[in-house]
């Protein structure tokens, strides 16, 4: 199952028998589902129903969703303005600004939008207010549009991710494998730190070889990363299997490369005070933090 992207966008615009109606959908990265309507009041009625159709396609994701509607004239006259109603509307919010000593303008955009505030010639009020239902129709046919070409946008990011991710799994996967190849090299340089440490002590006295044996296995034991990086390797593996898998791909990615980074960590801290070998193998974990950041980066746009 492809990946999808959190980020996306998408534009509707058509006209329609009374006006121009134009639905954008705007995505980023979020922890959950975080949905905002911005569209005039007189799409309130169908928020529920666009709601419902955005959540069938996106799980993840802060989406911003505006609505424009620029009505146009009737064919059969113009509309003008209910004064009566606007001058009750005035004397209203005079009224009530000047018994709770507020300091406010009324907002003419917002009084001409109430029902009935604005009405055709003939005294009737202008089709705008009988034909909501087939507007709301509209607008959900738009959503239902835009949401396709959003989910187009994200599966376009998301294959681009995929990529990214896939590749830095294998990069990881190439620096074990160099890591393992080194550790095999490092016991000889364990023994040897421990027989010129014991020699150092004893003053040249006779010193038993089983006895820097044992120490040497146990400072080994001490600084072997063997299953550290076993344990990297699969989770390298588990990434690639991830971006393969269904559900909230991001979600379960972001917990493995806590495991990954745990993992480099510990083999940082156990590479130390280990000569040539050591170095080499911090300078190699080092770059495999790398890579894991690399993929973090890019996870965080994973629905």
């Amino acid at each position: 199952m492809p990946i999808r992207s959190m980020t996306g966008f998408a534009r509707v615009s058509r006209a329609i028998s009374n006006g121009e109606l134009t639905l954008s959908i705007k995505t980023v990265n979020h922890r959950g589902l975080d949905l905002h309507f911005h569209m005039p009041m007189e799409f309130d009625a169908v928020e529920p129903a666009l709601r419902a159709a955005i959540r069938k396609r996106v799980s993840r994701g802060h989406v911003q969703v505006q609505v424009f509607f620029k009505r146009t004239g009737e064919s059969g006259g113009s509309a003008s303005v209910n004064e009566t109603l606007l001058k009750t509307w005035l004397d209203a919010f005079h009224d009530i600004a000047s018994r709770y000593g507020l300091d406010s303008k009324p907002d003419l955009n917002q009084a001409l939008r109430l029902p009935g505030m604005m009405e055709s010639r003939n005294g009737a009020q202008p089709a705008a207010n009988s034909d909501d239902a087939a507007i709301d129709a509209e607008a959900l046919s738009a959503a239902a549009e835009a949401i396709a070409e959003l989910d187009r946008f994200r599966l376009r990011e998301g294959a681009s991710i995929d990529t990214e991710i896939r590749m830095r799994a294998a990069s990881l996967r190439d620096l074990v494998t160099r890591m393992d190849e080194i550790r095999a090299r490092a016991l000889p340089h364990f023994q040897q730190r421990l027989r010129d440490k014991l020699g150092e002590l004893l003053n040249g006295a006779q010193i038993d070889p089983t006895r820097i044996a044992q120490e040497a296995a146990i400072l080994a034991e001490r600084s072997d990363i063997s299953e550290e990086l076993v344990r990297l390797k699969t989770h390298a593996d588990q990434t690639d299997a991830l971006l393969s898998a269904e559900g909230e791909t991001g979600k379960k990615l972001d917990f493995l490369l806590q495991e990954m980074n745990r993992e480099a960590n510990t083999i940082l801290s156990k590479t130390g005070g280990l000569g040539e070998p050591g170095l080499t193998l911090t300078d190699l974990g080092l770059a495999a933090k790398a890579e894991i950041d690399r993929i973090r980066e890019q996870s965080l746009n994973i629905e």
